[in-house]
């Protein structure tokens, strides 16, 4: 299973250089897991750099994998995770989906540089 997180998923949906990282994880359709914050955080800055046409459209191919919903028992997974790394909420969250669905996150995020289960790769 793969989670691409926010980062990535931005990189990718703008065609940056380093998207080409996301490419295999994201056209793996049936192994995406898409944690419902990482759904939040892009239409977020999609909504203030772009607009709600491309929020719709980035919305619909995300949606394309399997959506997770945060649940408590992810919650309490998360706040672990988010003290033992000193993480952000919302990257503790998407971690503890991933090792919750023994999944691998793909990202540019710093944040995520050196935990387990994690490819990171720099941003350009």
């Amino acid at each position: 299973m793969n989670i691409v997180d926010s980062s990535g998923w931005l990189s990718f949906f703008a065609d940056e250089p380093s998207a080409k990282h996301f490419k295999v994880p994201l056209s793996d359709i049936s192994s995406l897991i898409v944690p419902v914050i990482t759904i939040y955080e892009v239409s977020k800055v999609l909504l203030r750099e772009s607009g709600e046409n491309e929020v719709l459209q980035a919305v619909s191919a995300m949606q394309k994998g399997k959506v997770i919903d945060f649940t408590a028992k992810l919650a309490l997974s998360a706040s672990q995770l988010s003290l033992q790394y000193r993480l952000p909420m919302a990257d503790s969250i998407i971690l503890a989906t991933a090792q919750d669905y023994g999944g691998t996150i793909w990202t540019q995020d710093i944040d995520f540089k050196g935990i387990p289960g994690v490819n990171y790769f720099q941003k350009f």
